[in-house]
């Protein structure tokens, strides 16, 4: 298994529609740590460490999000792998 991380700055209309609590639920399905906040632009914040296979799963989620959001596009950047225990929203 193959244990990095990513950042993803998710744009578009991300806020107030479950987003976080929607990223964190398939996070935790797809057995991933890390975090989901608020930005103060607008955006959300998406930090995510696991096994390469399954955060590629959920960055394909992410560019479509739960039905009430709307995603305009992705920043993805890599991140050193942190041993985390849970997937939070902030």
């Amino acid at each position: 298994m193959s244990q990095q991380g990513n950042q993803i700055i998710v744009h578009g209309r991300v806020q107030m529609v479950g987003f976080r609590y929607a990223t964190a639920q398939q996070a935790q399905q797809l057995g991933l740590t890390g975090h989901a906040i608020n930005l103060k632009n607008g955006d959300v914040e998406v930090q995510v460490f696991g096994d390469k296979t399954e955060l590629d799963k959920l960055i394909i989620w992410l560019r479509e999000g739960p039905d009430t959001a709307q995603v305009d596009a992705l920043e993805i950047s890599v991140l050193d792998y942190k041993m985390l225990s849970s997937f939070t929203q902030g």
